[in-house]
């Protein structure tokens, strides 16, 4: 695992962006294990030699076992800006997607109802009658392909919990490696194929547009 500091992305004084990767978990969960705040906390503290308390908070989530970025407030009064922009569909987020299979178009988009259980900690597709579930929306189209698997950049438009992974699955192409959502068999590393590539978005104090790209690993897999 490379050295925590080196994967800042991007920062300022009012916000940073880090290279997440396989395995980590952003905020504290029930399993107890360390979590990437904490230990960035700590990093801050001591690269930057402050007496006291580092502020930082995380203002949006990947799962565990994805990489990509993710970005951190620095500040207090910024997240609630940031947390707009996400909330109000500002932010412009993709993803590469290793799938298993080949969907039936080339380029698509995907609308369907989720709902997460969250003692499964999974996410099943409802129909639209179903009162728990949430409208979720994203879009894909074909950047490669092999025999067994295609390479998708995935737009996504909300986000809800195991979004991708439910949403790719239920077209029959669940991300490789992704054993909890249908795929046949998991990885070394015990991360799935789903990678965070990019993130756009305003900053929330100069107004500045910032767009923030993390290299995938596995883009060079399939022909494209």
């Amino acid at each position: 695992m490379r050295p925590l500091l080196s994967r800042i992305l991007y920062e300022d004084r009012h916000l940073l962006v880090l290279d997440k990767e396989v395995g980590e978990i952003v905020q504290e969960d029930r399993s107890g294990d360390a979590s990437l705040l904490r230990s960035l906390r700590l990093a801050l503290k001591e690269r930057d030699n402050k007496p006291g308390n580092v502020y930082l908070q995380a203002v949006h989530r990947i799962d565990r076992p994805v990489s990509g970025v993710v970005l951190f407030a620095k500040v207090d009064r910024v997240l609630p800006r940031l947390h707009e922009q996400f909330s109000t569909g500002q932010v412009e987020r993709f993803y590469y997607a290793l799938v298993e299979g080949h969907p039936e178009a080339i380029e698509g988009r995907i609308e369907s109802h989720l709902f997460r259980n969250a003692k499964l900690n999974k996410t099943f597709v409802v129909r639209e009658s179903d009162p728990r579930g949430q409208l979720s929306t994203l879009a894909y189209e074909m950047v490669g392909a092999t025999r067994n698997y295609t390479l998708l950049r995935v737009q996504l438009f909300t986000g809800r919990h195991h979004q991708i992974r439910a949403q790719l699955a239920s077209i029959g192409c669940p991300v490789r490696g992704d054993l909890k959502y249908g795929a046949k068999r998991s990885l070394p590393n015990g991360g799935i194929s789903l990678h965070a590539f990019s993130l756009q978005f305003r900053q929330p104090i100069t107004g500045e547009i910032l767009h923030v790209e993390s290299p995938c690993a596995f883009l060079e897999m399939v022909e494209r």
